[in-house]
């Protein structure tokens, strides 16, 4: 009697249980809409300071995307695309384009709470998804710093190199790593240290970090552009015929390859604590950096594609290669200099959001309280931003994580998929207006239809594609999804021209 009396209990429990689970899993997060500062003041904490202005903003998503990767991905896709690599990074950034819209929409709904997409998510859904979406986050977060914390190690020996006294002397678990356990482990002592620094600085407050991003970024723009300025005046057009060799599927495949090559501007979305003026900054510094990457990329893409012909460039360094052949070795340097300046950027920003996703989970009770606390003096999440360095530091010293940057794009697309989500949730749920900037936000209706007819000709497209269907069916739905987009804005401006 006793036993079946416990085991009642015990399913009893076991009831209980799940049903407070479900409850808590399915329950979403009410945030206050931005009507005046006090609500943005009542959400931001007491703790964390508003230091970043427009530029810093800008600089920070800039820091954030473009990596080294601009010295080399725009090579590696001419060898296949031609010259229209160009065409490649236009159509990767006008998709990114739709989702920066994304984020500047949510951005300024709720500029006064930290969490990006996450806390996104917890308002437009569920705390389930919301969790879900920070674990796929942190993946692609803490193996791309360890991944990245590699590659600077890297190109930092590298550079060393370039003295003659250091030339060959310097080991390899210092550089690219040392292989133990036949290849199961990799030491590298370098990438630890530099994960470390970098972690000193952010731990210091947002304005050092910001400083040092700041620096490093512009150092990385200024390189950029005197590459440009310098090859320009080595292009020779007949190179840039035939535009697209291989046809425009090639221009497509390496648009596909390039999209992450902008990955970042989702970066100043989790700033809206730091920044000054988030209603209006965020939105803004999320398109300017995003416009400023498109730019360079293009501007790059051009010189290149015009300076050699695209079947002669190397896979490894065709930039620098590409100078060298022109009689301007002293540009490899400036390339060299610049890697290690963008992958510096990108490693500091990438560390700086997950400390501040970190916090946003501490405050809401989803991770132990150490992640919430801020130091009351340097006005950060210093146990989180301490813990993303440790797992960082640990990953990139003992193992080879370049095996598993094909991972990385999981968390990336993940977490753009479900920001895109959230509008149309968030426009379903709300058909009120909202105290939002106009200029980012219109009807829920227009939106909403806006976004599946752009999904079904983005479905249609890739199936015209994929069955290697005429290239006529393939602008034809690219053609109906700019008509639905150019419709859109054709009513909200309307809609605020006679708005009474």
């Amino acid at each position: 009697m006793g036993g079946h009396e416990g085991f009642s209990n015990q399913r009893l429990s076991s009831a209980t249980w799940f049903s407070h689970f479900r409850a808590s899993a399915l329950r979403s997060k009410s945030l206050p809409p931005p009507s005046s500062q006090t609500a943005v003041r009542s959400t931001s904490g007491d703790s964390l300071v508003r230091r970043l202005g427009l530029f810093d903003l800008i600089l920070l998503g800039v820091g954030a995307s473009i990596g080294a990767g601009v010295f080399v991905v725009t090579g590696t896709v001419a060898r296949d695309a031609g010259p229209g690599v160009t065409i490649s990074f236009l159509l990767a950034g006008a998709s990114c384009v739709l989702n920066a819209l994304c984020y500047a929409e949510l951005s300024s709904r709720f500029p006064a709470v930290v969490g990006g997409a996450y806390m996104y998510s917890y308002s437009a859904f569920n705390e389930i998804t919301a969790f879900l979406v920070f674990v796929q986050l942190m993946l692609d977060y803490h193996i791309g710093a360890a991944s990245i914390s590699r590659s600077l190690a890297s190109y930092a020996v590298a550079l060393l190199e370039l003295f003659p006294a250091l030339k060959g002397s310097i080991p390899l678990w210092m550089g690219s790593g040392k292989e133990l356990l036949g290849g199961l482990l990799s030491l590298n002592i370098l990438a630890p240290i530099l994960l470390a620094l970098l972690t000193l600085v952010l731990c210091q407050g947002v304005r050092e970090s910001s400083a040092v991003n700041s620096v490093m970024t512009a150092t990385k723009v200024v390189i950029v552009l005197v590459v440009i300025c310098a090859g320009a005046f080595e292009i020779d057009v007949a190179n840039w015929s035939p535009f697209a060799p291989n046809g425009f599927k090639a221009v497509l495949t390496g648009a596909t390859v390039v999209f992450f090559s902008y990955v970042g501007f989702d970066a100043v979305a989790n700033s809206a604590e730091e920044s000054k003026n988030p209603q209006r900054d965020l939105p803004i510094g999320i398109m300017g950096s995003l416009l400023v990457c498109i730019s360079l990329y293009i501007g790059v893409c051009l010189v290149l594609t015009g300076m050699v012909p695209f079947s002669l460039l190397s896979e490894d360094a065709p930039l620098a290669e590409a100078f060298s052949s022109k009689g301007m070795k002293f540009v490899s340097i400036l390339i060299s200099i610049g890697a290690v300046a963008g992958l510096t950027t990108t490693l500091l920003v990438g560390l700086y959001v997950q400390s501040r996703l970190y916090l946003g989970l501490g405050r809401d009770g989803l991770l132990p309280s150490i992640f919430s606390r801020i130091h009351p003096t340097l006005h950060t999440p210093l146990h989180s931003q301490i813990w993303c360095g440790i797992v960082a530091g640990v990953l990139a010293g003992i193992f080879n994580v370049h095996s598993l940057s094909h991972i990385l794009s999981v968390g990336t697309l993940t977490g753009y998929s479900v920001v895109a989500a959230c509008v149309v949730a968030l426009r379903l749920n709300d058909k009120k207006d909202r105290e939002s900037s106009n200029r980012w936000t219109s009807s829920w209706q227009e939106g909403v239809i806006c976004l599946v007819i752009i999904a079904c000709s983005g479905f249609g497209a890739g199936v015209f594609y994929r069955f290697s269907a005429s290239v006529i069916f393939i602008l034809l739905s690219v053609g109906v999804a700019v008509v639905a987009s150019a419709v859109l804005h054709y009513r909200q401006v309307s809609s605020l021209k006679y708005k009474p």
